[in-house]
């Protein structure tokens, strides 16, 4: 890495950039290349300007600064703000990933940078264990294809399926690919609301028309858009348990 470390600010305030920069103002080694007042660009930046380092805000419109981490793909060079002093900040500090709480002084700033500078290149968590030590459950499935980002409403998802390196999501008529496992999609969705039926298949259990026999011991899960999914002996089983 060059001795100038190249900086990207995100938040949703206007005056919260103002301050960062003003405290950036005292570290010789930091360029601002950029900053933004939403996730989505946030986004567009992190993946074009690939900053050394990134000032991100945690709630934002549009997206949210996890949300931003998940799309680009960015798992380095972070420093979090936030006004809110709850549960995910638990999580960020038991994984050593620093963060700003709002208010903060220069003091705090320095110190922030100063282990983000030993920090540099080292890797944030998966963002799904993140999820897994809030307890926090997924609300919204994000795409993204090319330029263009697709925001899903988890409540509107029919089914996903696995494909490959990808998992097929089904919504509304439209299917959207995403390069995740589907064993890693059903960790981050509300067991409650959706079930995997078959090793290839979660289904949301309120687009469930009705459950069929195919043959003596096989069943299949008929849709409310018409498609037929195959359930597994232990899909079955849990799709039992749930109804």
């Amino acid at each position: 890495m060059s001795e100038t470390i190249k900086v990207l600010i995100v938040d949703d305030e206007d005056l919260a950039r103002r301050l960062v920069r003003e405290y950036l103002g005292q570290h010789a080694d930091m360029e601002i290349i950029g900053e933004c007042d939403n996730g989505l660009q946030a986004v567009k930046d992190i993946t074009g300007l690939n900053p050394d380092l990134v000032f991100l805000d945690i709630q934002m419109p549009k997206l949210t600064g996890l949300e931003v981490l998940e799309l680009t793909g960015r798992n380095s060079g972070v420093i979090f703000t936030t006004a809110y002093d709850q549960y995910a900040l638990k999580a960020f500090d038991l994984h050593a990933v620093d963060y700003l709480l709002k208010p903060f002084s220069q003091t705090r700033f320095d110190e922030a940078l100063a282990q983000a500078r030993k920090a540099l290149g080292q890797t944030l968590p998966a963002l799904e264990n993140l999820l897994t030590q809030t307890g926090e459950k997924l609300e919204r499935i994000l795409i993204r294809d090319r330029n263009q980002v697709h925001v899903i409403p988890v409540e509107k998802m029919d089914y996903a399926e696995a494909q490959d390196d990808y998992i097929s999501i089904q919504s509304e008529g439209k299917c959207y690919l995403k390069t995740q496992r589907l064993s890693e999609l059903e960790t981050q969705l509300d067991p409650k609301k959706f079930v995997r039926i078959h090793r290839s298949y979660i289904i949301n259990i309120e687009k469930l028309q009705s459950i069929e026999r195919q043959t003596k011991d096989s069943h299949v899960a008929l849709m409310r858009d018409g498609k037929q999914i195959p359930i597994s002996k232990a899909g079955y089983e849990r799709i039992r348990a749930m109804m």
